[in-house]
C-alpha cells in the first residue's frame, strides 16, 4: 500500500509525548533498526497530535536521531505520512517523518519551505 501525506498545518500543536528512542529491529541480539536509504538509525518518537478539541498519540519512526527532541516540548514534523501494513492477519497504520526538530530550532536546509 502508498502511504499518506499528512498535513501537520491542520493540527493546532505537536508535542513530544514520548522522548526520541532508538527502534530495535531483533530483540534477541539488541539489533537497532537502519533506515535503508540513509544508513542512520531509526527512531521513534510519540508525538501528541493536536486540533481543536481533541488529541492523539501516535508513534512516528524518523531516521537519525532528532537533537534537542525532549519530553513535552513543541516540535515541528517535515513530511509526516501514515502507510497502512498487514501482516499475518495483524494490521494498523504506522507513521514515518522526514526530520522531528525542536520548534524553536533553526530551519536546515532540508526543511526550509516545508512548514510545520
Amino acid at each position: 500500500m502508498a502511504s499518506l501525506p499528512i498535513d501537520t498545518a491542520k493540527y493546532t500543536g505537536i508535542i513530544c509525548a514520548v522522548p526520541p528512542a532508538p527502534r530495535v529491529a531483533n530483540r534477541e541480539t539488541g539489533q537497532l533498526r537502519v533506515d535503508r536509504e540513509t544508513g542512520k538509525t531509526v527512531y521513534q518518537v510519540g508525538l501528541c497530535l493536536m486540533a481543536g478539541t481533541s488529541a492523539d498519540v501516535v508513534n512516528v519512526s524518523v531516521a537519525g536521531e532528532p537533537a534537542g527532541v525532549q519530553l513535552g516540548m513543541p516540535v515541528a514534523v517535515r513530511d509526516l505520512v501514515a502507510m497502512p501494513w498487514e501482516n499475518d492477519g495483524r494490521h494498523g497504520i504506522a507513521f514515518r517523518a522526514a526530520e522531528i526538530r525542536p520548534l524553536s530550532a533553526p530551519v536546515t536546509s532540508a526543511s526550509k519551505g516545508a512548514g510545520q
